[in-house]
């Protein structure tokens, strides 16, 4: 199987390594579902890089005790060993259930962050995924070291948002569903001039490109981030999933994207419930 390699990735570098895997995928998955399977593999193999890069400077720290290096406090997300992408990626045989599990696994032991993120693609269905295909997609991302010292936040996160307009452009759906292009939304937040001690609700946020910008509006306009809110609200599963891994990949913590159709269901504007 093919080994990481320790490389600080530019932007195009990602850009062309993501679309590679995706292209691995065309014949049994249409376009329009590369984001269903692309997206979430990323985000598994970047907490999970992460997770690892968090324990060495915890066990650095820790001058090499590692029940301490363990401490919850050291680590963003807790990855379970069993669940760890290295251990995923060595099976041969029904592939496809050993990875939901382990993503299942992930979002049990990070349940208030990471709730259903993952979303719910059908990775078990062998006659979409076969074991082959799925062994040379996570070999693919396996070359790749995704830690925050190789893949700055912001690097990864202007990788995620190419592979959402460029999954959107293979579907036709440049202004439909679930993708605003992000000249509309930069015009939209520079008419709204967000505060950093302000509130920001998107009512259906899609991938959350409005309040990404939001944020990036008060970073450069040096307010203090920490002080902005951020909430969203988008019904459709997977798009929502999509939004809050955006977010995080981007590196912001305080946020809430809740799932729920805005226009149909009775929900309280969760800008409304802070207290």
């Amino acid at each position: 199987m093919a080994t990481e390699q320790n490389n600080h990735m530019r932007l195009a570098e990602l850009e062309s390594w993501l679309l590679e895997a995706a292209n691995k995928l065309r014949g049994p998955i249409d376009n329009a579902d590369f984001k269903t399977y692309i997206f979430p593999l990323l985000f598994y193999k970047r907490i999970c890089d992460v997770y690892d890069e968090e324990f060495n400077k915890a066990l650095l720290e820790a001058e090499g005790d590692i029940e301490e290096a363990f401490f919850r406090e050291n680590f963003r997300f807790l990855i379970p060993p069993e669940c760890h992408w290295n251990i995923i990626r060595q099976k041969i045989e029904n592939v496809g259930q050993t990875l939901a599990n382990g993503m299942h696994c992930i979002e049990k032991e990070n349940h208030e962050v990471l709730y259903q993120i993952f979303g719910d693609a059908q990775w078990g269905n062998k006659e979409r995924l076969p074991d082959a295909l799925l062994v040379d997609l996570l070999d693919h991302f396996s070359k790749k070291n995704l830690s925050n010292s190789n893949v700055d936040p912001d690097i990864a996160g202007q990788a995620y948002e190419y592979l959402i307009k460029k999954f959107a452009d293979l579907s036709n759906k440049k202004a439909g569903e679930y993708y605003t292009p992000r000249a509309v939304i930069r015009l939209m937040t520079k008419i709204l001039k967000p505060e950093a001690n302000e509130s920001v609700y998107d009512p259906a946020c899609g991938t959350g490109g409005m309040l990404l910008e939001a944020f990036h509006y008060v970073q450069s306009h040096e307010g203090d981030i920490r002080l902005l809110r951020l909430f969203g609200q988008e019904k459709n599963l997977t798009t929502s999933s999509i939004s809050r891994m955006n977010l995080i990949l981007h590196g912001l913590e305080d946020f809430q994207i809740i799932r729920g159709d805005t226009l149909r269901t009775q929900y309280q504007n969760p800008v409304m419930n802070v207290k």
